[in-house]
């Protein structure tokens, strides 16, 4: 029996006498906010307008994260929210993508029938059809997840042509030329190669995605699954959008992937990310440029020096340590030990002494012993990072760490987890105390009461905010020269030079 075809958005648009209205919600990271703003310009290329009110929308979708079970909790919730709006009568549908749609596909459908509609990735290149179906009336079937690692092939080097026609979230890949032209307002360029975005929130910064996916096989994550294998995006795709965001008012690039320091592996070019950052600095209009996700065993000597002597490349890594035990480490299928890594440190701060270093670690991971948490505190101890997120252990489906043996208590694990949150609690303090006297950079991000930014070694919304006090004038997007005059936990507070005259 053939599927009967839903009405064309427009059909629907011109009933309504208006077009139809989604309010997108967007959680987790850095890297969903690119996958949204990719959402939101395919929603609005075919038709649908975009509203800041869920009340006042057709359709909530909400782009979930699905990393950890705090996060999957909190986008259950916020579908659930949703649907609670929904029997009030506003909006019509509820539909979930993102990475706990992705990774739990007919699985969350089934457990959630509160939502309208489960989408995977797939559903991202044709998402106004799906969307303008499921308002129609059509049930969407929910896709049976897969391992996404499969879709490309295990050789770096031919990934990109096998990745033509494949949905990748964030890759920008572009819309038809049919669709260049009359773009609607917010839109990039409409004429030549234009990135398929469009910017959900104001503000002088931006995330920028230079890859997707991750080939390492660490013993307690997920991610590699539901994003598939490593392929990173050309680097004159990347400095394309990146001019258009500059185009935008953004004056600082935060460039991300699951794993930043594999970019070019693909490419055949190891040191292709030196050369990226070499191309987005000549961008003019653009101030900074902010690298995240680096995993410390890629972290060349080039690299660091790149990242340190480049103009508008800000002396900011973001080091994924996870732990300091050896032992632990290869238990979790990673590398490393206190003695590289801070030698990888000294070698930061032997080029840039005032850079901004933050790292995560985990603690409860099975097998982990108390001499273990000793050396994971001695060595932030010593390390001196700027930021630190403490994560306690909990088990994710499918990965290897889950059938491990020698699980630990889930109060064990709590009891870690606050020991170390204590203890970097007070080491964060003390590195953010450290830099009083010190002249910074301020990016201006709100104005009200009182004047907030962040400094160059602070990166967006996790690492603490500078509070600039007798900085009248000072507008968002403005670069402030401050001198640091106190700090309380990571957060400063800084006053402008007397050269400053509340110019951006």
């Amino acid at each position: 029996m053939p599927v009967p075809t839903a009405p064309t958005l427009p059909t629907l648009a011109r009933e309504a006498d208006d077009l139809l209205a989604v309010h997108l919600v967007t959680l987790g990271c850095a890297r969903n906010e690119v996958d949204s703003e990719e959402l939101a310009a395919r929603l609005e290329d075919g038709g649908f307008r975009l509203v800041a009110d869920p009340e006042d929308a057709d359709a909530v979708m909400v782009n979930t994260c699905g990393f950890v079970e705090a996060a999957k909790k909190d986008s259950v919730d916020t579908l659930l929210a949703a649907a609670d709006l929904k029997e009030q009568g506003r909006p019509r549908a509820v539909v979930a993508v993102g990475c706990l749609a992705e990774r739990y596909g007919n699985e969350l459908a089934e457990s959630l029938p509160e939502t309208d509609a489960v989408l995977s990735f797939d559903d991202y290149a044709d998402v106004a059809g799906r969307l303008s179906a499921i308002l129609a009336g059509q049930p969407h079937t929910a896709h049976v997840p897969r391992d996404r690692r499969t879709l490309l092939p295990m050789a770096p080097a031919a990934r990109r042509a096998a990745a033509q026609g494949q949905s990748l979230p964030g890759h920008g890949t572009p819309a038809p030329a049919a669709a260049a032209p009359d773009l609607p307002v917010g839109l990039a360029p409409a004429s030549g190669p234009r990135p398929l975005r469009r910017r959900l929130e104001g503000g002088p910064t931006a995330p920028l995605k230079i890859a997707s996916g991750c080939d390492r096989r660490c013993a307690f994550c997920a991610i590699p699954a539901f994003r598939g294998a490593y392929l990173s995006r050309p680097a004159a795709e990347v400095v394309t959008e990146a001019r258009w965001l500059v185009e935008q008012g953004v004056r600082e690039l935060f460039l991300v992937s699951e794993n930043t320091s594999s970019y070019g592996k693909d490419l055949g070019d190891i040191r292709a990310l030196e050369a990226l950052l070499g191309e987005l600095s000549a961008l003019d209009g653009l101030d900074w440029i902010r690298v995240s996700y680096l995993q410390p065993a890629e972290v060349r000597p080039s690299l660091v020096s790149a990242m340190t002597s480049t103009p508008k490349v800000v002396p900011y890594f973001d080091l994924s340590f996870q732990h300091a035990s050896p032992t632990l480490l290869r238990r979790m299928r990673r590398f490393g030990d206190p003695d590289s890594f801070l030698a990888l440190i000294a070698s930061i701060r032997a080029q840039a002494p005032t850079a901004g270093i933050r790292s995560n670690v985990i603690c409860g991971f099975p097998g982990e012993t108390e001499a273990d948490v000793d050396v994971l505190c001695d060595f932030l101890g010593e390390a001196g990072l700027d930021a630190i997120g403490v994560f306690g252990y909990s088990d994710e489906d499918g990965t290897e760490a889950a059938r491990l043996d020698r699980q630990l208590p889930l109060d064990v694990v709590e009891e870690r987890r606050e020991r170390l949150a204590d203890l970097v609690d007070e080491l964060v303090a003390e590195r953010a105390a450290q830099r009083v006297g010190e002249t910074v950079q301020v990016l201006v991000e709100e104005v009200d009461d009182v004047v907030t930014g962040r400094a160059a070694h602070q990166g967006p919304e996790v690492d603490g905010s500078v509070e600039l006090v007798d900085a009248a004038g000072a507008r968002v997007g403005a670069f402030v020269p401050a001198v640091v005059t106190a700090s309380a936990g990571a957060d400063l507070v800084a006053r402008p030079l007397p050269t400053w005259s509340g110019r951006v």
